[in-house]
């Protein structure tokens, strides 16, 4: 299996494979290799190689590389949406929007084409102009996360080519098939020049060994909060840029104001979708007390509405990823419930569930303290866990009460409290009376423990770039 391109050229990884796994059945797909050390030293030496010559193409040459990679994804749209499907467990319905997604994702940063600018700034001397130029921060490194295989990938793709970058992209070994087929098609069709975009497979070795290789310029990457921080650190050895988004544990505030069945629905999207294993799952739910009963009711009923099934019918959910993180959230639910939590719908290991596939339908629970273990770490899984509040002084303490601060939810009418919250809510993101889901041209960025970085819109893509200064006396 021919899972490395270096150069335009693909090679079977010279190192022992890691196994992926079909979460609703548990079966083993396939076995991936993974990169050896000399792999990866020459996909890193391949994209340093083609940078000069890719960054000096005329900008509207590299948006037409990204919507051709867009065409490619389309084109192929029901293959790479089977294998999201197969290996992540998401109902092929959703799959198929992924790959939609990460079309238009392209087709937009190819836009950037001609919006990147400069500056020209007052000099000190009359027969001077000073110039500050944006330039590609030269060889990117992208590591991806499991949970939006494809998705991920193209985010950090598609802003890093435009501007001139060249990529080694390391997916996630959970999760890689969709990306390495993706990645073989835009070879295929020759999107790119080779040498521009190489891709290494394998676990957290490999990926160490990338980040930390000295013609590196750049580690993206997209995960858990300490593998995160691993990577800071290696990266202090060459002074590589790092762009890390770490995940949350999103809250939400329901005011006694709310419109009750709006925030049910929000909610009841932004904790159970793709089984709750999305960085920006509402996973702490305050409600105010004067509501919290009729809003508990509400959302049991929308939780009990969703099927839960293969990813081959027509569900809502499928199966959560793998054992590790079946189990881990397996684990939250029971010690919530040893904690004094009450269990209102849901949970793990019920009959209405497939025997084999790691399950979990999505789940409510309410009597939840701040003393409880499932309110202070992201379980990453479909859990409402609901919070009894009083004062809206309280809504924000609990909030904030996090080493996270990648998104929270504000459902009010009120707009003094919504004001209040935009300023004292410590996210990068804050939804007010809608669910999750981010805009093109807007800013993913968590604050905190969420990472540093973030994604989308303008700031996304100049992240990507560097600034470079010219003093030009021409008196």
């Amino acid at each position: 299996m021919t899972t490395v391109l270096i150069n335009g050229a693909w090679e079977v990884g010279e190192n022992a494979g890691l196994p992926v796994f079909d979460p609703a059945t548990e079966r083993e797909i396939c076995c991936v290799p993974s990169a050896s050390e000399d792999q990866v030293r020459r996909a890193v030496e391949a994209a340093a190689a083609a940078q000069p010559a890719w960054a000096a193409l005329e900008p509207w040459r590299r948006a037409d590389a990204l919507r051709a990679m867009a065409a490619c994804l389309s084109q192929n749209r029901q293959e790479l949406a089977e294998l999201i499907s197969a290996e992540v467990g998401k109902p092929l319905r959703k799959a198929g929007e992924d790959v939609d997604n990460a079309a238009v994702y392209l087709e937009y940063m190819a836009q950037w084409d001609r919006r990147i600018e400069g500056e020209i700034v007052p000099a000190d001397n009359r027969d001077e102009t000073i110039l500050l130029t944006r330039v590609p921060v030269g060889v990117v490194a992208a590591i991806t996360a499991w949970n939006y295989p494809l998705d991920l990938f193209i985010r950090k793709a598609a802003p890093a080519l435009i501007t001139g970058n060249t990529m080694v992209v390391k997916p996630t070994e959970v999760t890689p098939l969709a990306t390495i087929r993706a990645i073989e098609l835009i070879s295929e069709q020759k999107c790119v020049p080779d040498g521009v975009l190489n891709l290494v497979t394998g676990g957290g070795a490999v990926g160490a060994q990338l980040c930390s290789h000295p013609l590196v310029n750049m580690i993206t990457m997209t995960g858990h909060r300490d593998t995160g921080k691993r990577i800071m650190a290696g990266a202090a050895t060459t002074l590589a840029r790092v762009s890390l988004e770490l995940g949350g544990s999103a809250p939400a505030i329901v005011w006694k104001d709310a419109d009750l069945d709006l925030a049910a629905d929000a909610i009841a999207f932004a904790s159970f979708e793709n089984s709750g294993q999305v960085c920006t799952s509402s996973e702490r739910i305050l409600v105010h007390r004067d509501v919290h009963d009729d809003f508990v009711e509400r959302l049991i009923e929308r939780a009990n509405r969703l099927k839960v099934g293969s990813s081959r019918d027509d569900v809502d959910l499928g199966p959560l990823v793998n054992r590790v993180q079946f189990q881990k959230v397996s684990e939250a639910i029971d010690l919530a419930r040893a904690q004094g939590g009450t269990l209102r719908c849901g949970g793990h290991g019920l009959p209405s569930l497939p025997a084999s596939g790691y399950w979990v339908r999505p789940t409510v629970m309410t009597d939840v303290t701040p003393q409880m273990s499932i309110f202070n770490e992201e379980t990453f899984g479909p859990i409402a866990p609901v919070i009894r509040i009083d004062s809206f002084e309280e809504a924000i303490r609990l909030a904030n009460a996090t080493r996270y601060g990648l998104s929270a939810f504000l459902f009010s009418n009120d707009y003094r409290l919504i004001m209040r919250a935009q300023n004292e809510l410590r996210f990068g993101e804050i939804y007010v009376n809608r669910t999750m889901g981010e805009a093109l041209q807007g800013f993913h960025n968590g604050h905190q423990e969420s990472g540093i970085g973030g994604e989308d819109g303008k700031h996304g893509v100049l992240k990507y770039t560097q600034i470079r200064t010219v003093y030009h006396r021409y008196g």
